[in-house]
C-alpha cells in the first residue's frame, strides 16, 4: 500500500488541559482517547479547549450532582 503525498500523516496534537494544564495529544483523524469515553459534555466554555481525562470526567461528575446537570 502506498501512502499518498496529498495527505500526509498529522503528528497529534500536543495539548494542554484547559483546567489543570497537563499535557496530552490529541489526533486529528479522531482516534482520541475522549472518543471511547463514556462522559459526554457541552462543547468547553468560551475560551476552554479540550480537558485532560481527569478533568473531563471531574467536570462530567460535576455536571450530573448539579441542579438540571447532563447525564453522562
Amino acid at each position: 500500500m502506498t501512502i499518498s503525498k496529498e495527505f500526509p500523516l498529522q503528528e497529534p496534537r500536543r495539548l494542554a488541559c484547559s483546567r489543570c494544564g497537563a499535557e496530552f495529544a490529541c489526533d486529528l483523524s479522531g482516534n482520541c482517547w475522549c472518543a471511547e469515553e463514556t462522559a459526554k459534555l457541552p462543547m468547553p466554555i468560551e475560551g476552554e479547549d479540550c480537558l485532560c481525562r481527569e478533568c473531563l470526567r471531574k467536570a462530567a461528575a460535576e455536571a450530573v450532582r448539579s441542579p438540571g446537570g447532563a447525564q453522562a
